[in-house]
């Protein structure tokens, strides 16, 4: 069909959404590694630090289904994930202006809060769009776990160079940038504005399988807290060297980017269910070895299962939330999901991780191989739930 003098026909939707979560996980990548470096380097002692980051958790909690909230009302996702990732960026630089344990404590709170909607609004965008363009979500979102490990790289060069602080820039540079991707999505069939105030709130969750999802993803995604916490030091007090567990953690990376970029035709085969039950199987078998052992050549082919306990638990998430989730409870769903999914369980299994590696050391992945298993029942009451 013929365009109208004016119109453009939008080519490579699937380029726009990867440069998206390139972008995001840009800032993601420098952030994580080194927002505490950061925030030490302002004159916070460990436990500031702590306090610092737990608010931050904890803000994200009611931010990010809130911005959700606001976006379906408004029907305006694309423009309320520029205003968050324009937001973040401007709060990044509030780490230079600032310093001490209360300046920080309102930089990081304004930044989670913005933030928080980011990553979901992205997901639910990208959703939309696959069901008008028909692209592979997977390999949209590998292209943000490679420049999550190149943020990573700079970052660590950059700081070994210049300085704790040049990781600020970086950071807001990435989420800027981000801001700018979002503007570039492809226009979807726009969705009519979603119910307002505490009903259309809490709408998404009167959907059951999203409630068994929920717990699902609480306790496999969930179990990645003492990996992500305390694996590095379990590794370290083995006495394993620092570019060999640079290299364990990237070996997961790397299997987690091969799924989201080859394994469409093994994940449409699956589906959800299945997806979900290999995530908490894959856990079982991968904590509960990772907790009797310190060897290297058994860790390495241990941390390919991070594509299992990781990657296929996010793609089941995302097939399921395509599927059952209205257009107008989109952004709502996917904060939702976030938050009480992998957000609350994070924060929660991340504290008690801290007495776990005091009293246990690495027997600690236990209790995440434990989780992993409660998880398969979750998921069988997923499956039953999706085929109703």
């Amino acid at each position: 069909m013929p365009l109208a003098p004016g119109q453009f026909r939008m080519v490579n939707p699937a380029q726009r959404h990867a440069l998206l979560y390139a972008t995001q996980f840009f800032a993601f990548g420098v952030m994580l590694p080194f927002l505490p470096a950061v925030l030490a380097a302002r004159g916070l002692d460990p436990t500031e630090v702590a306090v610092v980051l737990s608010a931050g958790s904890a803000v994200r909690l009611l931010a990010g289904p809130a911005g959700g909230r606001v976006a379906d009302a408004l029907a305006a996702p694309r423009a309320v994930l520029v205003a968050c990732a324009a937001i973040s960026a401007l709060a990044c630089l509030g780490f230079l202006v600032g310093a001490g344990f209360l300046a920080m404590l309102a930089v990081h709170a304004v930044l989670s809060s913005a933030m928080a909607p980011v990553m979901p609004l992205a997901d639910s965008m990208t959703l939309a769009a696959i069901r008008e363009y028909r692209f592979d979500y997977g390999r949209a979102r590998a292209a943000g776990s490679v420049t999550f490990i190149l943020g990573s790289l700079l970052a660590g060069q950059a700081a070994g160079w210049l300085g704790t602080d040049v990781v600020v820039p970086l950071m807001a540079a990435g989420l800027l940038a981000s801001a700018g991707a979002a503007a570039l999505l492809p226009k979807v069939a726009a969705a009519a504005a979603g119910p307002r105030g505490l009903a259309g709130f809490l709408q998404p969750l009167s959907i059951p399988p999203l409630r068994w999802l929920i717990l699902v993803s609480a306790l496999t995604q969930g179990a990645h807290a003492f990996y992500y916490a305390f694996g590095t030091l379990t590794w370290q007090a083995a006495g394993i060297g620092a570019g060999t567990i640079g290299a364990l953690w990237a070996v997961g990376v790397i299997a987690e980017i091969a799924l989201f970029m080859w394994g469409r035709r093994l994940v449409e085969r699956l589906g959800p269910a299945r997806l979900s039950l290999i995530a908490g199987l894959s856990g079982v078998l991968r904590w509960g070895i990772t907790a009797v052992t310190t060897d290297p050549w058994v860790l390495f082919p241990l941390q390919v299962l991070h594509a299992g306990t990781f990657g296929a638990q996010h793609l089941a998430t995302m097939m399921v939330l395509g599927r059952i989730v209205p257009g107008t409870q989109a952004g709502t769903a996917q904060a939702l999901h976030a938050s009480l999914g992998s957000g609350l369980s994070m924060g929660v299994l991340t504290l008690l991780c801290g007495p776990l590696f005091a009293a246990y050391g690495g027997g600690g992945f236990w209790f995440m191989a434990l989780l992993c298993a409660l998880s398969v029942p979750a998921t069988l009451a997923l499956g039953r739930a999706l085929r109703r």
